[in-house]
């Protein structure tokens, strides 16, 4: 057999096939001789698995196919069967591939063309020739229907297992065993599943192929229903919820591998949105946030995050079913999801959802969502108490002892279905507390403007709202702002100078924002959060801002204010995602198809939209090979219209321009790989030790007040870029950006893995884990230098310590 005609051939496209022949290249011509001078075909034992490669090929008719074959290739085939061993799966899909290419080659004689395939994959165990036959059913049925007709019956019972009384079977015989998920579920739940109360559901479940439920589909899984099944769709549904993603490694022919990530597959993702469907008709407490747990579980991305979404057929059944439950309670869910996920689709089906149930109640989407936020059962100072239990709106479980102190552990004597109830609403409630921030920030953001009413009765009095918008600043519009204080006739605003206003109930008030006050308000502010001790739950009067600078007027319309910067690519994508960017997506599988190159998209008020560029630089192929992008370079960023067409810088508007640049501010801050404790080259220099940015100079402004306070004081000093720390040992400069070190006198590198804040000190907008956490960890540890242990450090005090 001639192998340049072979990948000339109609097997051209198969290979896999290929590289197994020239693997085998002087077998396939030492048979191809034999068979062609007729001879007696020798192999040994060890060449019977490629023997059985080679007898496929040869069923070959070449370009014309449409005749029968002759009796001596069929002879072959027989014998080949007659005497083959076992054949390997990856060799079994071959010979399917070969029989494939030469059926869709005008090749009509289906049985004898995959009789050689059938007989192999029967020798198989049943999740092998799953496996083998994954996508070929539906392939046949939808492509080549002929084929279908021949191979429909032996293909079903090829794929169905003898009815032995094992329940896993009879499970798998409808769903499968595609993955992990599934073999999970079977493991655990096979018996109930095949009990006769949830079998025909099972069946019907495994219907579910439509992208929403018929009527006739929900009569039916009506008819089907029983207190069983509910019970099962309940664990279940909860097992995906605590489901993860599994990463498969393949192994290419020719040498290297490929990675394959898995949440679900077709064959499970189906019965599941069947069982998903099915909550529409049970009638339970636990439907409506469990069916939440399932859309922002299988809406997010990878790793629970991500512009992509781990089942989107399955977080769209959810969103539709809490659509169709309607009523106030499935908002908090919708709410969820849209504070979590970063599907467009997705979000778009919420977004569609919300707007039907407020539009059901005459209100806009904005007023359901603030008045469908639950309380769960919360007294006005935010804490709920009973026989001892308490459950604070942080979301914690505690218990209150007879003499009134509060401690964590949780006696034994409590009622246990009262503790119960008390841990499902805690766990409901650290759910509900992000979704709360993140609708509350993007207000602030969009300049919403409420009633004053509303916010009293909505936000301020609300036990769970208001733990976060107590603490923030609202402001009458063209009027004073103020911290609200409860009084006896209601709330108050109170500024920084101690000046209380008392706004009407029809009042428009919003969100006070630093953008439209000058220095000098601002500042008060800050001074004014710092002397209370109150902290925002996110940056407020400490919110960069961001102006037109002249070389953004000059450029007219795109800024290059975050280019040029090498970012942690992961990182970058993810913090992006989070903060509604999309398109963020760069590669090694094809630069001339623009793989090296992506552009992140965000949709902003008004119709703008914000695009930030991307690109891989070019040691990227060398550092990553052909794994994943590791580094991405950053780009201008511009803005466009409706029309899609580019819009002048000074035509933003300011809160707009100032909070898309704080997202890149925010990208660049935290991914940046001047970051590294480990760097060079000039970029690294630069950033761990350059000028400043917009987030850096407020940790700096918070910092100017944070001082004076601290046990360290009198060993610190602020200047332009650094904390100066004077220790006993030598004195050290921390880079308020980076929270890299430099020490005096000549500015040799201290690396210093970031460890805890050594005092207890308040931050009023970053928590633990912030830079401005790092750079006061490392200033409390450096202050006492002479008391470090860490022998990784004293040893580069030590090397480094002029003589």
């Amino acid at each position: 057999m001639d192998y340049q005609v072979l990948k000339d051939s109609p097997l051209n496209n198969d290979y896999t096939s290929v590289y197994f022949a020239n693997d085998h290249r002087d077998l396939f011509d030492r048979l191809d001789a034999a068979f062609a001078a007729e001879e007696e075909l020798v192999c040994g034992e060890d060449e019977r698995v490629p023997f059985a490669v080679w007898a496929q090929m040869r069923l070959s008719l070449g370009w014309d196919g449409g005749h029968e074959h002759d009796e001596r290739r069929l002879a072959v085939i027989r014998d080949v069967i007659d005497r083959m061993p076992d054949l390997p799966m990856e060799t079994v899909k071959q010979v399917w591939g070969v029989a494939d290419r030469l059926m869709t080659w005008a090749h009509t004689n289906i049985h004898e063309l995959y009789r050689l395939p059938l007989a192999a994959t029967a020798r198989l165990p049943y999740h092998e020739r799953r496996d083998v036959l994954n996508h070929r059913p539906r392939w046949l049925a939808q492509y080549w229907k002929p084929a279908w007709e021949v191979l429909r019956e032996p293909i079903g019972t090829l794929l169905t297992e003898p009815e032995t009384g094992d329940p896993a079977a009879t499970v798998r015989n409808i769903m499968w065993e595609d993955d992990a998920f599934a073999r999970r579920m079977i493991d655990a739940h096979a018996a109930r599943l095949a009990a006769p109360e949830v079998l025909p559901l099972l069946r019907h479940w495994n219907t579910a192929t439509a992208s929403k439920p018929s009527a006739r589909w929900l009569k039916r899984a009506a008819a089907l229903l029983t207190p069983e099944a509910d019970e099962v769709i309940r664990d279940v549904l909860r097992m995906v919820v605590t489901h993860r993603e599994v990463t498969h490694r393949h192994q290419y022919r020719g040498g290297g591998e490929w990675t394959e990530t898995v949440f679900l597959r077709e064959r499970t993702a189906v019965p599941l949105r069947g069982m998903v469907w099915t909550c529409e008709l049970v009638d339970q407490p636990w439907v409506t946030s469990l069916l939440g747990d399932v859309a922002v579980t299988t809406g997010t991305g990878i790793g629970g995050t991500g512009a992509n979404a781990r089942s989107e057929k399955l977080a769209n059944a959810a969103i539709g079913v809490l659509g169709r439950r309607g009523g106030l309670e499935v908002v908090a869910q919708l709410a969820r999801v849209q504070a979590k996920v970063r599907k467009k689709t997705i979000l778009a089906g919420v977004a569609r959802t919300i707007g039907a149930v407020a539009a059901q109640a005459g209100l806009s989407p904005e007023q359901l969502l603030e008045r469908t936020v639950p309380g769960f059962g919360l007294g006005p100072d935010g804490v709920r108490t009973e026989q001892g239990l308490r459950l604070a709106a942080d979301g914690t479980v505690t218990f209150t002892d007879p003499s009134g102190k509060i401690r964590k552990t949780i006696p034994k004597s409590v009622d246990r279905e009262l503790l119960a109830e008390f841990r499902a609403a805690a766990k409901e409630l650290r759910k509900t507390l992000p979704a709360e921030r993140f609708r509350i920030e993007r207000a602030l953001a969009t300049e919403r403007v409420w009633r004053w009413r509303d916010v009293c009765e909505f936000y301020l009095d609300h036990p769970v709202t208001g733990t976060l918008a107590r603490t923030l600043i609202w402001e009458i519009v063209q009027g004073p702002a103020g911290i609200p204080v409860r009084r006896e006739d209601g709330w108050e605003l109170t500024g920084p100078d101690g000046r209380r206003v008392q706004p009407g109930p029809d009042t428009p008030v919003r969100l006070w924002h630093p953008i439209t006050h000058g220095v000098e308000e601002v500042r008060a502010w800050r001074d004014h959060l710092m002397d209370a001790g109150l902290r925002q739950p996110f940056k407020q009067a400490f919110r960069e801002v961001y102006l037109l600078t002249p070389a953004e007027e000059a450029s007219h319309d795109h800024s290059r204010r975050f280019a040029g910067h090498l970012l942690r690519y992961g990182t970058a994508k993810a913090l992006l995602t989070e903060r509604g960017w999309t398109g963020m997506s760069l590669g090694h599988w094809g630069w001339e198809y623009g793989s090296d190159q992506a552009e992140a998209t965000r949709e902003l008020p008004g119709g703008l939209a914000a695009h930030w560029d991307f690109h891989l630089d070019e040691h990227s192929f060398d550092r990553d090979g052909v794994g994943t992008v590791s580094i991405c370079v950053s780009g201008n960023l511009r803005f466009t219209g409706a029309d899609d067409r580019a819009v002048p810088l000074e035509r933003v508007p300011p809160l707009v321009l100032s909070e898309t640049l704080r997202d890149a501010d925010l990208a660049v801050g935290v991914t940046s790989t001047g970051l590294d404790l480990q760097g060079d080259g000039d970029y690294w220099q630069s950033y761990s030790f350059g000028a400043l940015s917009e987030t850096a100079r407020i940790r700096r402004d918070a910092l100017t007040r944070l001082l004076p306070r601290l046990s360290i004081a009198s060993r610190c000093e602020l200047t332009e870029r650094f904390l100066r720390v004077r220790g006993d040992l030598r004195t050290y400069k921390i880079h308020l950006g980076s929270g890299n070190i430099l020490m005096e006198p000549d500015d040799a590198y201290l690396c210093i893995v970031p460890g805890g804040v050594g005092d207890q000190v308040f931050l009023p907008f970053e928590e633990d884990g912030g830079m401005l956490s790092v750079v006061l960890s490392k200033a409390f540890l450096l202050a006492a230098d002479t008391a470090i242990a860490d022998p990784a450090i004293t040893r580069q005090l030590t090397n480094r310590r002029p003589s």
